[in-house]
């Protein structure tokens, strides 16, 4: 990250995960690498925003990230460095 994007405000991070599931895990740990604030469901656990999170992505799959409103669905390195 450059100078200028550690200045960016960032935007509202929302994962979506399960304990089990390894590229929730690699994510996570991404996020943390770059001390991204962001909040985590289990939506293992949490089945009103399992439903939320397939209507907005039309995926049941994780992780998704859902960033400032943009949902993206999978560990996309690339779109999550963007932040």
């Amino acid at each position: 990250m450059s100078d200028e994007d550690k200045r960016r405000p960032q935007k509202a991070v929302t994962v979506y995960s399960t304990p089990t599931c390894s590229w929730c895990t690699t994510l996570k740990n991404h996020l943390n690498k770059y001390a991204i604030r962001y909040t985590d469901i289990d939506v293992s656990a949490n089945q009103s925003a399992a439903k939320a999170m397939m209507a907005r992505s039309g995926q049941q799959g994780v992780p998704q990230t859902d960033i400032g409103g943009e949902m993206i669905v999978g560990f996309d390195k690339n779109r999550i460095n963007l932040l």
